[in-house]
């Protein structure tokens, strides 16, 4: 995707998209990054990057000084002095490859500083005494320092290895299974600290780089991911990472079922679909779409060969055809799906981002950067039975309301429904949607999680007596493949606010937890 950044294969190019193609370009290295302040109501806030790392490079030395005397050190002995220069101390660093190993990167050893320090942090939620709302609403509660100390003593004991500390991908990506999976999971035990209530679910991109989803589980009480592609349940990839303490018990599709393959979903485009072109499932669906100015040219390619192109041609279209996910309406013609197909391979309502009154652009944005209803539905399906006269949600980072939508169609009643959601044009979709669907409920919006406090929890708390779920998925611009611009984890600007959605969940869990 960002081999040609000239523009001139594809319109309104987003190069923070949310989505990966099946081949995930390389990563860039870390930036770094600083408090950023924002004025809101005539007072200074800050958007905290709580994962980053502030380097401090003393310089002392020439750079010529520096490589000489660098030139001449152990490997090991290297890190050390780079560590050192960034103005971490020699115990910090000393530590960090201890754990981390000789032979890890400068990034992984000062993420390892970072959490290290993080979890020096004072424990206030296991205070008995009532908890000071105000210290919590500023500022990220850390990573609950009795965990961390057990985590980092069972690894110097030897009971946790390297290959235990790596969440890795599972193949097939099916999770607990899925709706065509005869071996499906049917129970787990989850660590006392994630048991409800409120329910919990939180998704991201699963392709995320090394180490991001191990820290992502530790925040969320070392509950383990479950990875799912979304191939399982319609015809498009779409590999995500969910962490939730839902049961996973009695889980239902929504039916009836989408189709599975392209051709199923969209049947006008078999006819003329070549026998060299062997798709069945489309690409994860991207923000962006391919330009017009892309499929003339490929048309032209293919009129010049006839009916049988060279395999280089072949090759060419091919890779196109994954990149832009371009279907055939015609002989030798290829387009990108229009956004009522997106709609439909997402599980949403036909028209269903119209309602927001943007432009064709902004809706594949918006779609983009959705959940799969599908998908999501299944896992949710649980709290049927659990809330047979409806439920209270926190819907965090809403989007286009994907949670919305899929418990609306599992037949689950939203009785109280707070949704925060920075995009105005998102926002409206889901108020249209909410108002066409004569939903009986509330409907609170709010744009920005960062403000989200403990006053304005406990009031909701009181006014419908609290949340049943809180649902988000954090942004992944930060995180996914195909960004090859600003890749930089947890640490980066859009991504660092996973650490308010776990900051979120942890105060309606103190909140509720205390008036229980």
């Amino acid at each position: 995707m960002g081999d040609n950044a000239s523009g001139e294969d594809y319109e309104d190019i987003d190069w923070n998209t949310e989505d990966e193609l099946d081949i995930t370009p390389s990563s860039v290295p870390s930036a770094v990054t600083t408090a950023e302040p924002i004025v809101s109501n005539g007072e200074i806030l800050y958007r905290a990057n709580y994962a980053s790392h502030h380097f401090r490079w003393s310089g002392s030395w020439s750079g010529s000084d520096a490589a000489e005397c660098g030139s001449s050190l152990p490997k090991h002995e290297k890190a050390l002095l780079s560590l050192a220069n960034m103005g971490y101390s020699i115990e910090e660093a000393s530590a960090a490859m201890d754990r981390c190993g000789p032979e890890a990167s400068i990034v992984e050893l000062t993420d390892f500083i970072c959490a290290a320090q993080m979890a020096k942090t004072e424990d206030v939620f296991f205070e008995e005494e009532k908890p000071n709302i105000s210290l919590l609403n500023g500022v990220l509660k850390k990573r609950k320092l009795y965990e961390l100390k057990n985590w980092e003593k069972k690894k110097r004991k030897g009971l946790l290895t390297e290959e235990d500390d790596l969440i890795r991908l599972p193949k097939p990506m099916i999770g607990f299974g899925t709706p065509s999976d005869s071996m499906v999971i049917t129970r787990r035990t989850l660590p006392e600290a994630a048991i409800g209530p409120p329910f919990f679910y939180y998704e991201n991109v699963a392709l995320a780089p090394k180490g991001v989803w191990d820290t992502i589980s530790r925040f969320l009480y070392d509950v383990k991911p479950e990875f799912v592609d979304s191939k399982y349940f319609c015809a498009a990839n779409r590999k995500r990472g969910y962490i939730h303490n839902l049961p996973i018990h009695n889980r239902f599709p929504l039916l009836p079922q989408p189709p599975r393959t392209i051709n199923e979903a969209l049947p006008l485009t078999k006819r003329w679909w070549p026998d060299w072109d062997t798709r069945t499932k489309l690409n994860c669906l991207q923000t962006v779409c391919g330009s017009a100015r892309l499929t003339d040219r490929i048309r032209k390619a293919l009129e010049k060969w006839g009916d049988n192109p060279p395999l280089h041609v072949q090759k060419y279209v091919l890779d196109e055809c994954r990149k832009w996910n371009l279907v055939w309406v015609g002989k030798n013609k290829l387009a990108p799906l229009e956004p009522d197909e997106v709609e439909m391979l997402l599980g949403f309502p036909r028209n269903h981002t119209r309602g927001g009154g943007i432009s064709r652009t902004d809706r594949y944005k918006s779609l983009g950067n959705s959940f799969q209803v599908d998908t999501v539905a299944y896992h949710l399906s649980v709290l049927k039975n659990l809330f047979p006269n409806g439920l209270n949600m926190l819907s965090l980072f809403s989007g286009i309301g994907g949670a919305e939508v899929a418990l609306h169609r599992l037949g689950i009643p939203l009785n109280n429904v707070v949704s925060v959601e920075i995009s105005e044009a998102n926002r409206d979709i889901v108020r249209s949607w909410w108002e066409q669907t004569n939903q009986t409920g509330n409907l609170i919006h709010l744009d920005d999680v960062q403000l989200v406090n403990g006053d304005s929890l406990e009031q909701y708390a009181r006014l419908f007596g609290g949340f049943d779920l809180i649902v988000g998925g954090s942004p992944c611009n930060n995180l996914a493949g195909s960004n090859r611009v600003s890749r930089d984890g947890l640490e980066g600007e859009q991504s660092s606010l996973f650490y308010d959605y776990f900051r979120i969940l942890d105060l309606v869990k103190c909140i509720q937890g205390r008036q229980q």
